[in-house]
């Protein structure tokens, strides 16, 4: 099998010739840091793997639209290691702002877009909405891998794959757990305002060029929220967005980066192909992949598993390929693509070098 073929044979949970193998995406951190500056395609070819490609589309506005959402960037006073700035998004209802912070590994918010019912309005009123879609960087990112490898990316989301996940990146994840509870139709107005937006960016897209797409998020996780929360606020937008992914011609990976067994039978209801992180406990998860694989792996496909903790940053070449075999007879069926169950930024090349070579080792019967 080509890498391509190997990995389209997974993604339609079926078994290929060996366990294909992946990165949650390369980190710029990691790329800098220990290999050079290398990009991503270089980075899968150093290593021998072959690759997946985070790559998404370009969304092209309408001037008029974005006129009436501008957003300026005012510096606030740096930190040792970090750089601190406000985002003010200036509408002719009035501003909204956020505030973010950036070290050298991430960013991350420190004060919410969303603060009260107003400031939805105002951002559901006036953020724009592409107009065009343009392919080109994803074209060309399939023709430079040719049939090695496949491309995947979100699709036009305000945080996360989902709008449950999404909205929490806005407004807050405390925030929208007590509003689910005490605002409950108000939450499902909002939910149903990002889903429509990103129907409508689906619909315009007609196809969709990306081999995958990321739905879901953590703040749907069971470390984050409960099954019958996760049911009533996550999967019937869910199941709306992977019918239209589907008919638009794509497949869907759901995104649950915390606890996930609680959910298993759940997100086999939402329409996706497939699951991830699949993170272990020692990562702050729950998965139990064998289990996982009992429970519902005839219906969906897994990414992810591996702890890069524990194998690339703490490991050595060879606990890394015990884990990887590990991970390969829990899943004995094909339907498994082995991944760090995170971002990493830190960890031996000698290391990940191991996790490519095992994972060619581990021909399926």
């Amino acid at each position: 099998m080509t890498g391509r073929e190997r990995f389209l044979a997974v993604l339609a949970n079926q078994k290929p010739d060996r366990l294909p193998c992946q990165v949650h995406n390369w980190m710029a951190y990691y790329l800098q840091t220990f290999l050079g500056s290398m990009d991503q395609f270089a980075a899968y070819d150093h290593f021998g793997m072959d690759p997946v490609i985070y790559i998404a589309p370009q969304f092209i506005y309408e001037p008029i639209d974005q006129a009436k959402y501008v957003i300026e960037r005012v510096e606030l006073p740096a930190e040792p290691g970090r750089v601190n700035w406000m985002n003010i998004l200036h509408t002719p209802d009035g501003d909204i702002s956020c505030k973010l912070s950036q070290n050298e590994f991430t960013y991350w918010y420190t004060e919410h877009l969303i603060k009260d019912e107003r400031d939805f309005e105002i951002w559901n009123k006036y953020v724009p909405l592409p107009v065009e879609i343009n392919w080109t960087p994803v074209r060309q990112a399939k023709a430079k891998m040719g049939d090695r490898g496949i491309v995947r990316s979100g699709f036009f989301d305000f945080g996360q794959g989902s709008p449950w996940q999404s909205f929490g990146t806005m407004y807050g994840t405390e925030e929208s757990i007590m509003a689910a509870l005490d605002k409950p139709d108000w939450m499902k107005y909002v939910l149903k305002s990002l889903l429509d937006k990103k129907l409508r960016v689906i619909e315009l897209a007609h196809t969709i060029e990306l081999d995958l797409v990321e739905t879901g998020g953590g703040a749907g996780s069971s470390t984050v929220i409960s099954p019958a929360m996760h049911k009533e606020f996550c999967l019937p937008y869910d199941k709306i967005q992977h019918e239209a992914f589907h008919q638009a011609g794509t497949k869907c990976v759901y995104h649950l980066c915390g606890g996930l067994m609680p959910l298993l039978e759940i997100v086999a209801q939402n329409g996706t192909d497939g699951l991830e992180t699949m993170t272990p406990p020692a990562m702050g998860g729950d998965c139990d992949l064998a289990e996982a694989n009992r429970r519902i792996g005839d219906k969906l496909f897994f990414i992810g598993g591996f702890d890069q903790n524990k194998g690339f940053e703490n490991g050595s070449p060879e606990l890394v390929r015990q884990m990887v075999f590990e991970l390969f007879h829990a899943r004995p069926n094909g339907g498994f693509i082995c991944s760090p169950s995170d971002h990493f930024f830190f960890g031996s090349p000698e290391n990940i070098k191991a996790f490519a070579q095992a994972a060619c080792e581990c021909v399926y019967s």
